[in-house]
């Protein structure tokens, strides 16, 4: 039974009528897809034009690092906050409020008169990313039924394919057509007519949801997360670049003391008053806790292979930005073809063995790609990279869209917001984890005084040995993965729905149905 004929049996009012609803959720669905792609595509397409802006605007290199890592850690350090607000005060409003700052961010960075401007201008682009993708996954989440969903994360999937070689390539493309003079200009203009266009349909087709018992924003812990983060953050972020400095040890030490604070606070808290500003009791769902570690190990695979890759093409290979983006085009599509299949053929069918079968994948592709590079060496071509790269980016495909269902389908939909926040938390967590770690499996087999003749070969020995660690994550989250529910998707909300009907609440079943057709 649909839900919206739950709700037709219901003695509740009738809902709006459904055709109008489909259409109104479809469309809600792309503007807000088209929100997270421009979020993907801004974390990765700074990279590619960082030689432009140090040369055209003079920027330190101190000033340089601030430009890629401010934007991630801002991200990173507000988003379990703007998942809590749009749970708070609505989430299309805190959706249409981050995609509007978003844009006007992006015209800072764009018209920056100098480094220090464009500076400030990244940490709020990514303050304003961390208010509006909390509520990408929350408005999906209250706004399509169990058994639309899975379709729904799908497309999300293949969103994430796209957008994470979409950056490099676009940004590549930019700065070498240097638009109007502009040079990297256009790489953050281009958000602005998106952005526009965005909000002005946001505020037209995206319905309203939010929380359906009133809350409150929980200061303390917000003030902790943030500390927290940024501790543990920051020295991964900038540690390599400073020689780990002891202060960075001894700051993410501290940071775990934080977190001890945090769950300790918020447990009082929830019992104090009912509004934390983090669900504890969300890790009391299985596949809620089980999805956590898998995003976040996931992430650290994702951290280390984006990184070592970029810098193998271009300092190794000694390859061209627009070469390099270009090589990346076969795991983009590979990525949003698996994770299409995924949700909509493979998980109802094979259920949690898809996503081990993703993990298993994506592991044999690496392993494919340091075979490769061993036997072509220097002198390995774009198309002899092809077949790695598709097995990878298959593997990936069948893991990004289910995994993302799995972790949220026994979510209550009042935490829907703090359950986004903390997927996308985990996530930035683990590719800063990556990124440190790239420190230890990448820098730290290259020598520091190296011959121009020894630069590719070096390169291209430690790209095959950080790769070995990825392919060991990888089984790693082949492990964990056995913790997700056998069938991840509807099943457990239907569960819940049929089991409010045997216990006669067709008022709950009515007000489940009315938000998803609402």
């Amino acid at each position: 039974m649909s839900s919206t004929e739950t709700l037709a049996d219901s003695p509740a009012p009738a809902p709006v009528p459904a055709p109008t609803a489909d259409r109104r959720r479809w469309f809600a669905l792309a503007i807000v897809m088209t929100a997270a792609f421009m979020d993907l595509v801004d974390v990765t397409i700074v990279n590619i034009a960082i030689p432009s802006i140090q040369q055209d605007a003079g920027a330190s290199f101190s000033q340089i690092q601030w430009i890629t890592a401010g934007y991630a850690l801002a991200f990173a350090a507000g988003l379990i906050t703007g998942g809590r607000l749009g749970d708070i005060h609505g989430r299309k409003r805190l959706f249409l409020l981050g995609i509007g700052g978003f844009t006007l961010a992006s015209a800072l960075c764009g018209f920056a008169a100098n480094p220090d401007m464009l500076v400030a201008a990244r940490l709020l682009q990514g303050a304003m990313a961390a208010m509006m993708v909390p509520q990408v996954l929350s408005i999906v989440h209250a706004t399509f039924p169990a058994h639309e969903r899975g379709k729904v994360f799908g497309l999300f999937g293949a969103i994430v394919g796209l957008g994470a070689v979409s950056g490099p390539l676009l940004g590549a493309l930019l700065t070498e057509w240097n638009l109007f003079g502009l040079e990297w200009r256009p790489i953050f203009l281009i958000n602005l007519p998106v952005g526009v266009l965005a909000l002005v349909l946001g505020n037209r087709f995206i319905s309203e949801s939010k929380a359906p018992r009133a809350l409150k924003l929980d200061l303390v812990g917000v003030a902790l997360v943030t500390l927290g983060l940024l501790m543990l953050l920051y020295p991964l972020t900038r540690g390599r670049e400073l020689g780990w400095p002891v202060w960075g040890y001894v700051s993410m030490a501290g940071a775990l003391v934080v977190f001890a604070t945090l769950v300790a606070y918020e447990r009082s808290k929830a019992a104090r008053d009912g509004s934390p500003l983090i669900e504890l009791s969300l890790f009391r769902v299985k596949s809620f806790a089980a999805g956590i570690a898998v995003q976040t190990v996931f992430g650290v695979a994702l951290g280390v292979f984006f990184l070592v890759w970029t810098l193998y093409m271009q300092v190794g290979l000694g390859w061209s930005p627009l070469r390099a983006g270009l090589t990346g085009v076969p795991f983009s599509i590979a990525v949003s073809t698996a994770a299409g299949m995924s949700v909509q053929k493979l998980v109802p069918r094979f259920g949690r063995k898809v996503l081990q079968a993703g993990a298993l994948v994506m592991a044999a592709g690496v392993l494919l790609y340091i075979w490769e590079s061993e036997r072509y060496g220097l002198h390995i071509a774009p198309w002899q990279m092809a077949l790695p790269l598709v097995v990878m980016g298959l593997g990936m495909g069948l893991i990004v869209a289910p995994l993302t269902d799995a972790v949220l389908s026994e979510v209550p939909r009042e935490h829907a917001g703090s359950a986004s926040g903390l997927i996308n938390t985990v996530q930035q967590m683990g590719n800063a984890l990556g990124l440190g770690l790239v420190s230890v499996v990448f820098f730290g087999v290259i020598g520091d005084r190296l011959a121009p003749a020894e630069v590719g070969p070096a390169f291209v020995n430690a790209f095959q040995h950080a790769l070995v660690w990825v392919a060991a994550v990888l089984g790693v989250i082949f492990v964990l993965m056995a913790a997700l529910p056998k069938r991840p998707g509807r099943q457990a909300e239907d569960a819940e729905e049929a089991g409010a009907e045997e216990a006669g609440e067709p008022a709950v079943v009515a007000q489940r149905s009315g938000e998803l057709v609402g």
